[in-house]
């Protein structure tokens, strides 16, 4: 369909010399994914609004925060450009407002994506637009568009500009039909990447063309009962777990892990989990393996009661053995190379659970 035609209430706008039409996002035909509840509920919220009051006064708010969104679609239009009104400032003193607030865009079909740019609303200003591609293609030629939404920021206004009269058609579906669904700390969240793209769950969702479900919240992952209700209502091909950081010591790992997992199970009990212990061991090694024996203690008692759809990932192994003091900005959270090494360890357990469960799609 037409660009006018989907969005009646279409904007006109004049960026970089070009005069574009703009559609919001929400609109865009089966576009929009990263969000389970959007189709219900029609909000930039990654959780349920009746689920809200229930949860810490953190989760409240960073619930807001788009980690994993994506909008994709189809189109012939070379041009293409976004608008946009965020909730809040970009203002993190140790992560690039590129990957806090930016939104980039990648071209492809399928595990064959590739990066194109990145959209940076300038510090302190919340309202942005500009052009993300402005690049020759043959006339008429129909190329599919994947935009990742901001990491630590949230999004009250999001407007995709293309030519005016131009086609916008659903995406190809996902490889994978079911999301991949991720639970844990800020570094589940995405902190620190560059972009929204170098995120490790969208790293691994990218590789095995997937939608990514990020439940990352920053610092307040503590695995309450009121976030495991809402977990456990969703349908997910693989479950990663992946809150250790977010456990403020070891007697609370110890005394929510096994249960968090457990509570997940016995609703869940084909769904095939990956239990993940933190990846930034070396300032507190023996804190860090009182941690994984824990995760490791909730996998192995998983297997001697029978449990054939449980995964275990040591942290030790996520920065790899050489250079890991390069992998963080402040020595815990990734940066690119970072979450990199992550994605290359996480994603074979990963390929193993949806290949163990018949759900590994086409690459």
């Amino acid at each position: 369909m037409r660009i006018e035609e989907i969005d009646r209430n279409f904007i006109s706008q004049h960026i970089n010399g070009l005069d574009l039409a703009f559609l919001e996002a929400g609109l865009v035909p089966e576009g929009l994914s990263g969000l389970a509840f959007y189709r219900q509920e029609g909000r930039y919220c990654r959780l349920p609004q009746a689920s809200l009051p229930a949860q810490n006064a953190d989760v409240q708010e960073l619930a807001w925060h788009t980690a994993g969104v994506q909008v994709r679609f189809r189109t012939a239009s070379p041009v293409i450009a976004l608008q946009v009104e965020l909730r809040n400032n970009a203002a993190m003193n140790h992560m690039p407002s590129s990957g806090q607030s930016g939104f980039d865009l990648y071209l492809g079909t399928g595990c064959g994506k590739r990066y194109v740019k990145t959209l940076i609303p300038p510090v302190g200003q919340k309202e942005h637009a500009g052009v993300l591609l402005q690049a020759g293609a043959a006339p008429g030629e129909v190329r599919e568009a994947t935009i990742n939404f901001p990491l630590y920021n949230g999004v009250n206004v999001v407007r995709i500009g293309l030519l005016p009269g131009a086609d916008v058609l659903p995406p190809t579906p996902f490889a994978v039909a079911k999301p991949i669904l991720f639970y844990g700390s800020s570094i589940t969240q995405g902190g620190c990447a560059s972009r929204p793209g170098n995120a490790y769950c969208q790293m691994v969702s990218r590789r095995f063309d997937a939608e990514c479900l990020n439940f990352g919240f920053s610092g307040s992952a503590r695995a309450e009962l009121a976030m495991a209700e809402v977990l456990a209502s969703l349908d997910p091909a693989v479950f990663v777990l992946d809150y250790d950081h977010n456990a403020p010591n070891v007697e609370h790992l110890e005394k929510t892990h096994a249960v968090f997992f457990k509570y997940i199970r016995e609703r869940k009990p084909e769904l095939p989990i990956v239990l993940v212990s933190r990846p930034d061991v070396d300032a507190n090694p023996v804190d860090s393996d009182r941690r994984k024996a824990i995760i490791r203690r909730t996998y192995n008692e998983a297997l001697a009661a029978g449990d054939r759809r449980v995964y275990f990932v040591d942290g030790l192994l996520l920065f790899g053995s050489v250079d890991r003091d390069a992998c963080t900005v402040d020595g815990c959270h990734p940066n690119d190379l970072g979450f990199y090494r992550m994605a290359q360890a996480i994603a074979p357990v990963v390929e193993k659970a949806l290949a163990d469960s018949g759900q590994l799609g086409r690459r």
